[in-house]
């Protein structure tokens, strides 16, 4: 079995040259890596819980006059919608701010640009420095300071100007 320091740090390797696949092989063990590349967008697969079937109620007779059509409804404008995702480069922990007395590097409705550090995701004992590389409004940010995350989970969400 892999040591996992190994393939951490394998990991890192990649992102820090910004590789799509590493492949080695040797006589004991055989390791393929591939993350999405620039064009590519990450397959998130998460495994489904299984649905019971829902219990169906037998039709009920209503006179003709108490049974109302449908009313048209406008369809809501998604407020999350043209929103541009910064995403964790690495798996590890994120940080808001450079240290618990500090403030968070970002707020919502900040104005960004494309080389503010948004926040730290430490991986390994190292804290990496993450910047926007995207300018426009801070919308959201999706994890809590200290939380896990996978690469390329979204931490925040833009708006672009």
């Amino acid at each position: 079995m892999i040591d996992i320091r190994k393939l951490k740090e394998l990991v890192r390797l990649m992102v820090a040259n910004d590789l799509t696949e590493l492949d080695l092989r040797d006589e004991q063990e055989t390791v393929t890596l591939r993350r999405p590349g620039p064009q590519q967008a990450p397959v998130m697969m998460a495994p489904q819980a299984p649905q019971a079937a829902a219990p169906v109620a037998a039709p009920v007779a209503a006179p003709a006059a108490a049974v109302a059509p449908p009313a048209e409804a406008a369809p809501a404008a998604d407020p999350m919608e043209g929103l541009i995702a910064i995403e964790s480069p690495m798996v590890g922990t994120f940080y808001a701010s450079p240290s618990p007395d500090k403030p968070t590097f970002v707020k919502v409705g900040d104005s960004i640009d494309a080389e503010t550090v948004v926040c730290l995701v430490e991986a390994m004992k190292i804290f990496n420095e993450i910047k926007a590389e995207v300018s426009g409004t801070v919308e959201k940010i999706l994890p809590a300071s200290g939380d896990s995350v996978e690469f390329g989970q979204p931490l925040f969400l833009i708006r672009p100007n």
